[in-house]
């Protein structure tokens, strides 16, 4: 690792090392504040390119093995949410599932997605609740993206999320999640008790790839 090959970090702004670099230049930073590691901009796909990418997932909303992915997410919020909230759907996609799981069971909730859901409406109302399902990877400004998701809920509001969290049991080199070229931006659990304390959030409730973020 060159030391002094070193970028800010976009969640903590914290000074980063150079992690990791793919046969085909692709580079990767880790940050030494928050632990999180992130893709530098050079990276990035283009806008056009990116949706054109997420159309390629399965967005079939009534598909079983979807559904049973995102089940972890719905169920906790069957428990602990009542169906007279409403909810936003934050990163919805093309195929809103768990929204769709939710309304079957008579929950409410709105939807944004800034290339499927544009209308920007529902970011002018806060939430007992939001989901940000396979979303935070996403994020190419993090700090901006969980200051804004902070601010749209409501005091003691829930942000459930959902991704795979990076630890250093796992092989970098051959982790297939860091080969999606819309992921730009993984976590560590440090990175989510950075937030938790950044944002105003109670310790985060990690269960595999289910985090709990509950607002104080």
């Amino acid at each position: 690792m060159n030391k002094l090959d070193t970028v800010s970090c976009p969640l903590c702004s914290g000074a980063c090392e150079l992690h990791f670099v793919k046969s085909d230049g692709t580079s990767f930073y880790d940050c030494c504040d928050c632990r999180g590691i992130h893709l530098p901009a050079r990276h990035w796909l283009s806008p056009s390119e990116e949706k054109v990418h997420y159309l390629t997932h399965n967005n079939d909303v009534y598909d079983p093995r979807y559904r049973s992915f995102v089940s972890p997410i719905v169920e906790a919020i069957l428990s602990e949410q009542s169906p007279y909230a409403i909810g936003l759907d934050y990163g919805a996609g093309p195929g809103p599932v768990i929204s769709k799981m939710l309304e079957e069971e008579s929950f409410q909730t709105k939807l944004f997605d800034p290339f499927f859901h544009p209308d920007p409406s529902p970011l002018n109302d806060r939430y007992e609740y939001i989901i940000c399902t396979e979303v935070i990877e996403h994020f190419q400004k993090p700090y901006k993206e969980f200051k804004r998701l902070t601010d749209l809920l409501k005091p003691q509001g829930t942000l459930y999320c959902m991704t795979e969290l990076y630890h250093d049991g796992i092989d970098f080199a051959k982790w297939r999640y860091k080969n999606d070229p819309t992921h730009v931006f993984f976590y560590r659990s440090p990175t989510m008790d950075w937030i938790a304390h950044e944002f105003g959030f109670h310790p985060p409730e990690i269960d595999g790839r289910r985090i709990i973020l509950r607002r104080k």
